[in-house]
């Protein structure tokens, strides 16, 4: 029996498993939406809430202003957002390309988008109390060739 065994294990082991993981989430943070089965999506947005969660720790110090703080704060607010980004970058990967339409290739990284694009958009839902629900998943087809179900996954 598998009683408070959390997590689906794909058939895969576990550097299998942590790897593909790794893949899906940089890639939802690149692309900011991506097409997976149900169960990857499922999982995928249980990894992807805590990385975002991870990268709110940080509250307010995502919108100071470092220039108006004083050199004490000014040094722990530093310290507080590297610890934090050193923490994201242990499971994401840091940079990864994306191909743009002209056909050239454009190398992001993920931990400066993740805490300077996309944790700022949500700042606000943690403040109402609303605290997790960054992603979104909505049902799609079946696959065609093994007939499994297909799912959307995007950032709110």
């Amino acid at each position: 029996m598998r009683h408070q065994k959390s997590g689906r294990k794909f058939g895969r082991n576990t550097p299998h498993r942590r790897a593909m993981f790794r893949n899906l989430a940089g890639n939802l943070v690149l692309h900011e939406r991506i097409e997976t089965t149900d169960a990857k999506a499922k999982e995928l947005r249980r990894i992807t809430e805590r990385l975002i969660t991870r990268a709110l720790r940080l509250g307010d110090d995502l919108m100071v202003d470092l220039a108006k703080l004083k050199e004490v704060e000014r040094e722990r607010v530093i310290a507080r957002r590297l610890h934090a980004q050193r923490g994201v970058a242990t499971f994401l990967p840091r940079r990864l390309a994306r191909t743009l339409k002209d056909g050239t290739i454009e190398e992001i990284d993920l931990i400066y988008k993740l805490f300077n694009e996309i944790a700022p958009r949500y700042v606000a839902r943690v403040k109402d109390g609303k605290g997790g629900g960054y992603t979104r998943i909505m049902k799609k087809n079946n696959r065609r060739g093994d007939n499994a179900p297909i799912s959307i996954i995007e950032l709110v």
